[in-house]
């Protein structure tokens, strides 16, 4: 404490930097030193705690959680694996799609929803936990593996100690001498739940790769994550007070119709009359002396809405969720600046999903699972060993977002498509669809559609020519030649994909 005198009286000489001075304006502005994992283990588990009081009796806090997870999951990120040969990855696309329906170990969801999930825990703790739970041949499931949600309580915060052989516990996570995590030690019931016979304060040691652990860390050497209502309690809160103490006045206000004034009494402790009951239209006499007022009720003013709009923009910001989004309230701003808040919100979005979701709850979900599909027997990918690598190359597509014009979207797309500037590939992948299983749902309508003599498509369209000519699969089936001069092309269907 001397020494900080010291550096602040030699700071007020030199200056330099106003905000480092310690004047009359910055008197009561004292910054803790202290590294960010002191500051979780001494006040993460109050944060997350109010900030799940909030998500169930806030609304505000309710849609920002749901905003920030139906934006970061949506539909579900999902993988399209880049195997080279067609049969093996549709085959493998077939049996991940059959076992997202198994992947949850309570039964509850499938393994999107449990994104979803992971999304809110996210949103509200900071991280949130999955143990992947190996399952045995006889429980029938596709492939034998299941997830286990757990959240942030599960890992106490307060377990730190040394361990021997230089390996250590740090917020009941452990690590090696080389500070790599190598286990966490879990509670074996949740701390908050007085339904659980299990014994309280219990931990078991599961080892770091059946844990995944995701989080978004916000500095350097971070351990457990800190939820994004930090920032926003406070203002959060007091808000709410504020509202329920504005409408509770307005509500005691209400209830006096009028005030009826009468003389004094002869005798002070003679009970008054029954109350006067005012119906429309109706003719009150009044008694000698007695004066008829109605109260003035105080109005809410007119810095009622402003202020509340200044509060919650605030608390927007903190959230980083868009106002739109936070309150519901579409009728501010123009359609312009709308968009420049949603795009950027969107790019928020985007670097989570591709460092948080993806990178630490997809990546080491989808290696697990096709570890243990091969291994299982539930699909044949020859020299899986050797090329482990290759076999689980994959990429993840998040849910498109869409605009309020989905025909100008559309034609904008098109016209970078023919363009040059995307392909339909991307195209299709930012959709979230795998442009490889698109283009053969593609073309066996197209085979059904000529074995049956129909044609959906628009003249002009890419998988026509520029006048809509018809191609050779419909004048097989009628008996016309392509190289016939009398042959009608109305007749004809597309072009065969060679010829486009």
């Amino acid at each position: 404490m001397a020494f900080d005198g010291i550096r602040a009286r030699l700071g007020a000489i030199i200056g330099g930097f106003d905000a480092a001075q310690s004047h009359r304006r910055l008197r009561g502005f004292r910054a803790s030193r202290a590294h960010v994992n002191t500051l979780i283990a001494s006040a993460g588990e109050t944060i997350t705690a109010r900030a799940r009081w909030l998500a169930r009796n806030n609304g505000y806090a309710s849609g920002a959680v749901e905003a920030f997870a139906s934006n970061v999951v949506g539909d579900g990120i999902k993988p399209s694996s880049s195997i080279a040969n067609a049969a093996q990855k549709e085959a493998l696309q077939k049996l991940w799609l059959a076992w997202t329906d198994e992947a949850d170990a309570e039964g509850l969801t499938d393994f999107y929803g449990l994104q979803r999930r992971a999304a809110r825990e996210l949103f509200l703790a900071g991280e949130v936990f999955l143990r992947l739970r190996p399952r045995r041949p006889e429980d029938g499931l596709s492939v034998p593996l299941q997830l286990q949600m757990l959240p942030s309580e599960m890992l106490p915060m307060d377990l730190n100690r040394e361990l021997p052989g230089g390996g250590t516990i740090r917020q009941g996570i452990e690590f090696d001498g080389i500070g790599r995590r190598v286990a966490y030690h879990l509670l074996r019931r949740h701390p908050g739940d007085m339904t659980d016979p299990g014994l309280v304060g219990e931990t078991v040691r599961v080892p770091a790769s059946e844990i995944i652990h995701a989080l978004d860390p916000v500095e350097a050497g971070q351990l457990r994550g800190v939820s994004r209502f930090a920032p926003a309690i406070v203002k959060l809160f007091t808000l709410d007070l504020y509202d329920d103490a504005e409408l509770e006045r307005k509500k005691t206000a209400a209830m006096f119709a009028m005030f009826i004034t009468s003389p004094a009494l002869e005798t002070p402790l003679e009970p008054a009359e029954e109350d006067l009951e005012v119906e429309p239209g109706q003719v009150v006499r009044l008694d000698p002396g007695e004066d008829v007022s109605t109260p003035a009720t105080p109005d809410s003013g007119s810095t009622y809405e402003p202020f509340q709009y200044r509060t919650l923009l605030q608390i927007a910001a903190a959230l980083g969720i868009p106002y739109p989004y936070l309150t519901g309230d579409a009728a501010r701003g123009n359609f312009s600046n709308t968009r420049v808040a949603l795009l950027d919100f969107r790019r928020r979005v985007s670097s989570i999903q591709h460092s948080v979701i993806i990178h630490q709850l997809c990546r080491p979900v989808w290696q697990r699972w096709m570890d243990l599909a091969v291994l299982s027997g539930a699909i044949d990918l020859p020299g899986y060993d050797r090329l482990r690598c290759a076999y689980q190359s994959v990429s993840w597509l998040p849910t498109r977002w869409d605009w309020v014009d989905p025909m100008k979207d559309a034609s904008a797309e098109i016209l970078q498509i023919e363009a040059g500037l995307k392909s339909r590939s991307q195209a299709i992948s930012e959709r979230g669809y795998d442009a490889e299983q698109v283009d053969r749902e593609i073309a066996a309508e197209r085979k059904r559609e000529a074995a049956l003599g129909l044609d959906f498509r628009r003249p002009g369209s890419p998988a026509q020519g520029p006048k809509g000519e018809a191609g050779s699969e419909a004048s097989d089936a009628t008996g016309d030649r392509d190289d016939d001069p009398d042959a009608d092309s109305s007749d004809n269907d597309a072009k065969p994909v060679e010829d486009r």
